[in-house]
């Protein structure tokens, strides 16, 4: 009663036990990867994720970052020239305009 199949695997067997070995080691490499990611990303950037840091500043300072924004289209021409008035200190009906594209 020891050897139900009498000592021999059919090929469902050996099939299931094909799967379950790769399913294994699959797994085992999957923990061993995540693993090490997680540990070297802690490591080197203090814990943050690189998609999760803020954004570095533009290098062009505070006008640079309007005129982007103006390209972008998230503010019209008149908030344009009323913030970069700001910005230079002068009147908001003065001399700065628009960047040319």
């Amino acid at each position: 009663m020891m050897y139900w199949y009498d000592g021999h695997l059919s090929g469902w067997g050996w099939f299931a036990m094909t799967v379950g070995m790769v399913l294994f080691w699959a797994l085992i490499i999957t923990v061993a990867v995540m693993a090490f990611r997680a540990l070297s990303r802690t490591a080197t950037s203090g814990g943050t994720p690189p998609s999760r840091r803020p954004a570095p500043p533009a290098d062009g300072g505070p006008e640079q970052i309007l005129a982007e924004r103006y390209a972008r289209g998230e503010i019209d021409d008149d908030e344009y020239r009323r913030r970069l008035a700001t910005l230079r200190g002068t009147r908001p009906g003065s001399s700065p305009s628009p960047p040319t594209p």
